[in-house]
């Protein structure tokens, strides 16, 4: 393949002989040649192997499916296919013939087909257990423990630690080695279908596994026996094979130490996660030979462990899940029916009634298993129970501290919008340390945070205008101005400002005191009241200095915008301005934004529109709202009589800058903050462009690592080969 590679990149010319290649595929390709020579060889592989599942009716064995054709490729095995790939090869042998109906199910077929690739399916029951073995293990040895402890005279779990009692215990290992057997049995019995394609080393581990399990079920046994009193010839036999120990009662002891060694490296190996990842990428041959034996080579996420942080909480947890699930089935499920148990194996039969099942019984013991069953079945049930409480409990506790659900209506975002760009910038922007201590003290590093987060939120609430997830009014209204130093406040998206505007003008209107400092503090009480009113006094007076192009208007406005300043400075505010005009100039404002914002067919026509406006405009802040307003028209008016001109007053305009983009978001923000009366609390209205952005905003409280600076992130690269196909 690679041969064939060079010859096409170099003209079909050897690049060291100067030969021609002499491939027949690759003398003239076409754009064709990869279609008819790779995909369609596989194509029809994966055609027949689909015809042999008839319909989802043929054995699991008899064709292969999905990951048994994906697996051939992840193994050596690929390398061996020709170039281009042939019909003989092991990869394309199939069968067309549909298995009979009477065929047994999951028999390996005889005929020329590639066999399964390392699994093959068995449908039983025994699943359950086998996927589950180290869950089943654990329950019945501690039902074991449990009861054992529970049939003692006193029933205390101090009775554990009397001699006698702790060997009965110990047998439960004597039952573990029993399971251990059962799991060994059921890994050979429902593999060995796939034999055919396991390695030699697979099979061999699997019949080690089943002979050291088969031998601890003999020794233990024996070992125990050996250490109990009245044993049998036979127990007596192999315990004089063992007289050179001190004594008989330790031998079973040493047998359980050396059977749990494995069981305790393993734990080792477990808290000790660094270890556990030289020992996977170790070369060592014992090395080898010891993950060979503890774990399949087919092992998902080898190498990666979590810390060891991680570890002892996810172990903290099950701890104290199977702590308080063990102790709530002692209590309440188990040792109450040790003394009815006791009392009913106590009672003699003398004429069973059911002698057809139980012919010449002289106990109660159907009667036993009949009240324990249903113990025995929520003991084993109740661990999911106890499991939902738990992962409720520590979910719930590890949410709060990790800050998920911090933000999780449009309701919570709007009282927390101010700390979302600070805690945009802490979570996805690079800081030094001498930034991040003053983060929350320095205005221009607020204002600078706010800049960063607005490019993204603003690309966030456009991609859901793409998607027609919000419409062209919710978005306005979400968008958030990019930064401008034309302003001295944050300009916050306007459906935080919706309705500020409006409340403010009433509340001037009916303000009745002569003190400013009243007035402002009930304006500065709400962040975004102030922020609303200060932006629009200074985009207001942006818009109309920009639109006059005559000297003698601009003067004019600039020296109302002076006196609304040093007025304010001054806290005679009240004193020279008249406030139950401003709701009449609030109606004028409108209009006059809504021209700017219309379109128009004639200039002149248009242009006249906005002049009336806007002399209306200067004309209700001239004489009705300024009490000393006459004083600057008498004074600009003494300077036109000077230099001898008789037009009135804002004719001069600069229409053109209606079409400039950003000079129009500007009267378009206006214009929203002025006509959005009611709070738009609903906005966005689309459910899924909600949920996206209280999702996006929540996960920036969430305690997720803060951003590396681009030096100090691992370089990388990749060798992208660009090719030119046809999309169809």
């Amino acid at each position: 393949m690679a041969e064939d590679v060079n010859g096409i990149l170099f003209g079909n010319v050897h690049s060291v002989t100067g030969d021609t290649y002499h491939h027949s595929q690759m003398a003239a390709p076409d754009e064709e040649t990869f279609l008819r020579t790779v995909i369609t060889p596989i194509y029809q592989v994966l055609r027949k192997e689909a015809k042999r599942n008839n319909g989802g009716k043929a054995s699991h064995s008899r064709w292969r499916n999905y990951d048994d054709l994906n697996e051939y490729f992840w193994s050596k095995k690929c390398l061996s296919l020709k170039w281009p790939t042939g019909l003989k090869e092991e990869f394309s042998v199939h069968s067309d013939v549909v298995s009979p109906a009477d065929e047994m199910p999951n028999k390996v077929p005889a005929s020329k087909s590639k066999p399964k690739t390392n699994f093959v399916e068995a449908r039983t029951f025994w699943h359950l257990y086998r996927s589950f073995d180290r869950m089943w293990i654990f329950f019945i040895m501690a039902f074991q423990a449990m009861v054992i402890v529970a049939w003692t005279p006193d029933g205390s779990p101090a009775a554990l630690f009397d001699e006698d009692v702790f060997r009965s215990v110990l047998t439960i290992f004597i039952t573990q080695a029993f399971l251990n057997l059962l799991q060994a049995a059921l890994d050979i019995a429902l593999s060995f279908n796939a034999w055919r394609s396991l390695k030699f080393t697979q099979i061999l581990r699997y019949l080690l596994k089943f002979a050291v399990a088969a031998v601890w079920a003999v020794i233990l046994p024996i070992c125990y026996a050996s250490s109990v009193q009245n044993s049998t010839r036979l127990v007596k036999f192999f315990s004089n094979l063992t007289e050179s120990w001190q004594s008989q009662g330790y031998l079973y002891n040493y047998a359980v130490a050396i059977y749990l060694m494995p069981n305790i490296l393993a734990a080792l190996l477990f808290f000790l996660p660094q270890f556990k990842r030289i020992m996977e990428r170790s070369s060592s041959h014992i090395v080898t030979l010891f993950m060979w034996w503890a774990e399949p080579k087919l092992y998902v996420g080898r190498g990666l462990h979590e810390g060891m942080s991680q570890l002892l909480k996810y172990t903290l947890f099950w701890i104290l899940l199977l702590i308080c699930k063990l102790a709530f089935s002692y209590y309440v499920e188990i040792l109450p029916l040790i003394g009815p148990s006791k009392s009913i194996m106590k009672l003699h039969v003398d004429n069973y009634e059911w002698h057809e099942f139980f012919p010449n019984v002289t106990h109660n013991i159907g009667v036993v298993i009949a009240i324990w069953a249903p113990i025995v079945l929520v003991y084993i049930m109740d661990t999911q129970i106890w499991y939902s409480i738990f992962s409720t409990l520590f979910g719930g506790i590890h949410g709060a501290l990790s800050h998920l659900g911090e933000i999780r209506t449009i309701g919570m975002l709007r009282s927390r919008f101010q700390s979302v760009p600070t805690a945009f910038c802490r979570r996805l922007v690079p800081s030094s340390d001498a930034d991040t201590k003053g983060r929350y003290m320095d205005k221009a590093m607020e204002r600078r945070n706010f800049a960063s987060f607005s490019h993204v939120w603003n690309e966030f609430i456009e991609s859901m205008r793409a998607e027609d997830l919000i419409s062209n009014e919710d978005r306005d209204l979400l968008l958030v101005p990019y930064s401008s130093n034309d302003v001295s406040v944050v300009q916050w998206p306007p459906f935080l400002l919706a309705g500020k505007i409006p409340i403010a003008l009433d509340m001037a209107k009916d303000f009745k005191e002569k003190e400013d400092t009243d007035l402002f503090k009930k304006i500065k009480k709400d962040d975004y009241m102030r922020s609303a009113v200060v932006e629009c006094y200074e985009t207001l007076r942006e818009i109309i200095y920009s639109l006059l192009e005559d000297e003698t208007d601009r003067n004019i406005v600039r020296q109302i915008c002076y006196d609304v300043d040093i007025f304010i400075q001054q806290h005679k505010f009240l004193n020279e301005f008249r406030m139950n005009r401003m709701p009449s100039l609030g109606e004028k404002l409108e209009k006059f934004l809504k021209l700017l914002l219309s379109e128009y067919d004639a200039v002149d026509v248009y242009k006249s529109q906005i002049i009336n406006v806007l002399q209306d405009i200067m004309e209700i802040i001239l004489q009705d709202i300024m009490v000393n307003g006459f004083k600057i028209l008498e004074r600009y008016h003494v300077q036109i009589q000077s230099n001898y001109k008789k037009e009135q007053r804002f004719e001069r305009l600069n229409i053109a800058l209606t079409q400039n983009k950003s000079w129009r978001e500007k009267v378009v923000r206006l214009h929203l903050l002025f006509t959005v009366k009611e709070s738009a609390i609903n906005v966005p209205t689309n459910l899924d462009a909600r949920r996206r952005i209280t999702f996006f905003t929540n996960s920036l409280f969430m305690n997720i690592p803060s951003a590396p600076k681009v030096r100090d992130m691992i370089s990388f690269r990749s060798v992208i080969v660009e090719q030119l196909y046809d999309l169809l």
